[in-house]
């Protein structure tokens, strides 16, 4: 298993495999082998690590943590960003061109993965090669998001953002593969599902969804996270409505 912690760390650094190690003095193969094998650097090597990264030992390697396994929460748990906005561009790339099988999305707008990270000719190419979609967005005519709207002090801003994403879906929402629904409930977390990767935005009350931190996990055999969350995102597509794509 690849150590997915200590590649966010280096996405949220923004630092390439190459520039982490001429940072810590060690060979780019070999700074390879700690994110691919799970190889743990020697002690020296791990604290300019640490230090780079900015990050604590129980953090990156946490199976090092009094030599005791983690408990299948810390398993699962990767990273956290104090914001969404704190996710580099190189960090949603790498998340949505790694997609190989299914990507799951559950928002009230999400229009900036269109604007900002092309998701539109993403989907239309991976769908051609088997990967699935399916996309949750909002009702802007719902009670949740005209609420929503207002706690977040930009009444008509989000229901015009909604509009926007559900254009730009209708472009692929006909597409072998992929599904586009819309729904009408109290949206208490945004989900970004990649494959194995689940991104878990928590809304904040009086904050824009873009301001508040972002919870990264990965699915674990013996983890209960992803399900929690996953069991959420079931029930909301369960009685949400299908849209129809661009004839």
């Amino acid at each position: 298993m690849a150590n997915d912690r200590l590649r966010t760390a280096m996405l949220a650094a923004n630092l390439t495999i190459e520039q982490l190690a001429e940072r810590v003095d060690a060979h780019p193969k070999t700074a390879e082998r700690w994110i691919r094998d799970e190889v743990v650097p020697h002690r020296t090597t791990r604290h300019r690590i640490l230090t780079v990264l900015s990050a604590g030992e129980a953090e990156i390697w946490p199976s090092l943590n009094g030599g005791a396994r983690p408990v299948p929460s810390e398993t699962e748990f990767v990273h956290l960003y104090p914001s969404r906005s704190a996710i580099t561009g190189a960090g949603w790339q790498e998340l949505l061109s790694g997609v190989e099988e299914q990507m799951d999305v559950l928002v009230f707008s999400g229009v900036f993965l269109v604007e900002q990270y092309d998701l539109v000719p993403m989907i239309q190419t991976k769908a051609q090669s088997g990967v699935r979609f399916r996309l949750l967005v909002g009702d802007e005519k719902s009670e949740a998001v005209l609420q929503r709207a207002i706690d977040e002090g930009t009444p008509g801003g989000l229901e015009g953002r909604i509009q926007l994403m559900r254009r730009y879906l209708a472009e692929v929402a006909d597409l072998d593969g992929v599904e586009v629904r819309t729904h009408g409930t109290t949206l208490y977390n945004s989900l970004y599902r990649f494959d194995d990767q689940l991104l878990v935005n928590p809304h904040v009350y009086g904050a824009l969804a873009g301001q508040s931190p972002v919870l990264h996990f990965k699915r674990h055999p013996s983890g209960t996270v992803w399900d929690h969350y996953m069991k959420s995102f079931e029930q909301v597509w369960r009685s949400a409505r299908p849209e129809k794509g661009e004839k």
